[in-house]
């Protein structure tokens, strides 16, 4: 398995890495030992970024990158000729589009602590882009007088500047914690023997993979642009963050 270090550091935006296998199908698919992009899952899209082999200058895109067999793969444009197995390449991702990623996630991760506290609201979905995403709950009834209830609460969170911790648990301890699962169905295969946990300190605890900041202050505001129903008991709520002028 390459070393995966989105996981353990969210920040690291570049590494030194060999190139350790090449499926040189249609879209070349390449297995580096080290890597920092980021596969997608739990509605967080995969990185994007570039490879850079200094020998020649030679450069490649990665459009995205993807788990398969516990390694992440780097897909690369279509019909050019890929890197080569042993080649050494400088791993740099698209650092903009994953720093905005991470604030659009955790902002996520504030929305859903508000709701369940205040409301006991299960998720039952989401999605995110670069500085926008969307969550679903299990909500009879929203109203917009709800809505900016939420908005605001998830503003003055956001405020506190709240600590963003990262951890790994084993499975049994990880499901001691009350209410670590927040989805309506869990989603954790049951040989998953070790538990990524992402906690908002004072507000929110889930199981997560995905990446995030490290402090609530780095997210800034957001605003919840609109909601729907999606169900009988399925309300979705969309929000973006709040750019400083």
């Amino acid at each position: 398995m390459n070393l995966q270090v989105c996981y353990a550091d969210a920040y690291a935006r570049r590494v030194q890495a060999r190139v350790v296998s090449v499926d040189s199908a249609e879209r070349p698919l390449v297995a580096l030992d080290t890597t920092v992009f980021y596969p997608g899952g739990g509605g967080q899209p995969s990185d994007r970024g570039l490879l850079l082999r200094a020998v020649d200058g030679r450069t490649w895109t990665v459009q995205a990158a993807r788990k398969s067999a516990g390694e992440i793969l780097h897909e690369l444009e279509s019909g050019i000729e890929p890197p080569r197995v042993g080649d050494r390449l400088t791993v740099d991702l698209d650092w903009a589009r994953r720093y905005a990623l991470m604030r659009t996630h955790t902002a996520l991760h504030a929305l859903c602590g508000v709701v369940w506290r205040d409301y006991g609201a299960l998720v039952t979905g989401g999605n995110m882009e670069p500085g926008a995403g969307r969550m679903d709950f299990e909500f009879e009834r929203m109203s917009g007088d709800l809505v900016d209830a939420i908005e605001a609460s998830v503003n003055e969170e956001l405020a506190r500047s709240r600590d963003v911790r990262v951890n790994v648990l084993p499975r049994d301890e990880a499901f001691a914690i009350p209410d670590l699962i927040r989805t309506k169905v869990n989603l954790l295969p049951d040989g998953i023997e070790e538990i990524r946990t992402i906690e908002i300190v004072g507000l929110d605890l889930q199981a997560d993979g995905g990446t995030h900041v490290n402090n609530t202050r780095e997210v800034g505001q957001i605003r919840v642009t609109g909601y729907e129903s999606k169900g009988r008991i399925n309300k979705r709520i969309r929000l973006v963050l709040v750019e400083p002028e």
